[in-house]
This record gives structure tokens, sequence and C-alpha cells, in this order.
């Protein structure tokens, strides 16, 4: 159905209106019941007047028509167009440099490649998606950090007023950081909020995590993290990865997609425990965070597990139910 974006009646209303005037009203009268000028209304009955029954029966002769017109007598000569064309497949230039060349105005230039659909450099295909998934709870865990602004009122995300007063500006209450372990097949997530991401900071945070899935009844075999200096300079991380028999592995450079479940996990941490609430402070929200993961591991359903939770695929691992 061909119709303008803003227009003010339907194929319905058309319709309407063109009964009225046949039912005896005049265009006057009719464009005043429905809303629109009396020039509309004698269009209306004049195009359904000049129809054929069929386009009558399928209303087609009610549909807006293209306002393009049909002969430009002032528009490019085709050849001109095609050298315009052929000068930007051949140099990739933008329609400035093209004009220069050519010596056609710049909006000339544009309008050709416009017309030609080569105004816009064509995107790269996007690499397909690699989807992957161990096949038990601790054969990989996923590891990263996110950053948070500590405040001390609601900030404008939730509450949408930007303004702060000079003494907030001067408080510089920082950031705090979340760190979260991701087990790849069970989606079963341990996080802990901390002022820093320091390598002291990040061993012990390592090891609770351990021991929290151990907890859980799963052994972890490998850990992946990106390339940041407290992952990959840290000797007690290193130390520590030893001593549990924990594989170190790193993602390419500048490739977060490999990580990308925890990263995914981030969002979701961003949306619902960060910004899903309003909190007074900062602190209110650092309180949250433990109940906020609870309930992501125990209740809240996950699309890659079917709808499940986390916890149904990391439930009874060291088989005590039995």
């Amino acid at each position: 159905m061909a119709l303008h974006r803003n227009a003010r009646l339907g194929l319905a209303g058309r319709r309407a209106l063109v009964a009225d005037v046949e039912s005896g009203c005049s265009c006057r009268e009719a464009a005043r019941r429905r809303g629109v000028s009396p020039t509309t209304a004698c269009k209306w009955r004049r195009r359904w007047l000049e129809a054929t029954p069929e386009q009558r029966r399928l209303l087609v002769c009610l549909e807006d028509r293209s306002s393009r017109p049909h002969h430009c007598p002032r528009l490019l000569p085709a050849d001109q167009q095609a050298r315009i064309c052929a000068a930007r497949r051949r140099s990739g230039w933008g329609p400035r440099l093209i004009a220069g060349e050519t010596g056609h105005a710049h909006a000339t230039v544009w309008r050709s490649l416009k017309r030609a659909g080569i105004s816009r450099q064509p995107r790269e295909p996007r690499e397909s998606s690699r989807r992957y998934e161990w096949p038990c709870p601790g054969d990989l865990l996923h590891m990263d950090t996110k950053r948070f602004a500590r405040f001390t009122r609601p900030g404008h995300a939730v509450t949408g007023d930007r303004h702060r007063s000079g003494a907030e500006k001067r408080m510089r209450v920082g950031h705090e950081f979340v760190h979260s372990l991701l087990d790849d097949h069970a989606r079963w997530v341990y996080s802990e909020l901390h002022p820093d991401e320091q390598a002291a900071t990040v061993t012990g945070f390592v090891e609770r995590g351990l021991a929290a899935f151990a907890a859980e009844g799963i052994q972890v075999k490998q850990l992946m993290s990106d390339n940041a200096w407290t992952y990959t300079r840290n000797r007690a991380l290193a130390e520590l990865l030893n001593k549990h028999a924990v594989r170190h592995i790193l993602i390419p450079y500048r490739r977060p997609q490999v990580n990308g479940k925890v990263e995914r996990y981030q969002q979701t941490l961003k949306r619902e425990w960060a910004l899903g609430q309003i909190y007074h402070s900062s602190d209110h929200r650092a309180e949250a965070l433990s109940h906020w993961v609870n309930y992501y591991n125990q209740r809240r359903p996950h699309s890659s597990l079917g709808g499940q939770p986390p916890i149904s695929r990391a439930h009874n691992v060291p088989r005590q139910d039995n």
C-alpha cells in the first residue's frame, strides 16, 4: 500500500470521502467532515471517477502517487554522469575532489553518485559469528572487569537530570570495578566489587572465585582473559593458577569477541543491576550486587540455556544428589 507517512487519510478514509460525495454531499462539506482541504477532496473524487472498475475494487486509485517528475530537462547528460561514476570507482574520492577533476559543481557530483548508488563506500561484510561451548562445567572460565562510576545521588542515566552542582563536580568520587568469572558451559558467574583492578586485587578475587566454583562442584581447568597487564604480568596470579592446575589462555589482541560470553554478561550486569534500580548512592548499589548475582545464577532465565537459569547446568555436578 503506497501511502505517504504523513497522510491525513488512509484508504478507508479516502473511500469514505468519495462515498460522501457520491451520496450527494458537496466536496467542501465532505472535506470538512474528513478534516482535509476541499482541493484534496476534489482530487480523490476525480481520481475515483477516472479509475477502472478493477482499480476501484482494489482501491489502487486512492493510493498516493510518486512526486518524482517525469522529465528533468536540466539533468546532467548520461555520459557526464558515467564519467563522474568512473572517477569514483577509480579513485574512491569524495564528491569534492571529483568535482575538481570533472569541473562540475559539488552538489551535481553528489547527486550523480547518489543516483548511481555509490555515494557511500560499501561496508565490509561482517565476520560470521563462530559460536562454541565447552562440554562440561569448569572446562573454561571467562574473566574480565567492568568499570562503574561512583555517585552520591542518582545520576542522569536513570533520572534524566544532568544538572550537577559545583560541589558535586569537585567531589571526584571516582570509579569502582566489578570483577567477574563466568563458566563457559553453565554460564554460572562469580562477581565481586572492588575499588581498583590491581594485581593483588585480581589475585585475591580469582582465589575466592575458584573456591566458589569448587563449592558448586565445578573443577576449573582453563581460564581465559584479555591481555591486560594485571593478568599477563601478575606473578602471583600465575603461581595461583599453577597451584590449582589451571591453564591461563589469553585472547588475541583487539579481539574481545573471543571473550564474548563475559562481555555479554557485563552488558546484562550494567542494564539490570547498575541501571535497573534507582539507588540513593553507589554504596547502596554495591550492597545489591551479591543479591543480583544470586538471582542471576539461581532464577534468571538465560536464552542460551533454553530459558533455564545457570544453576540448571551447574547443579549436581559432583553427583551428590544421586
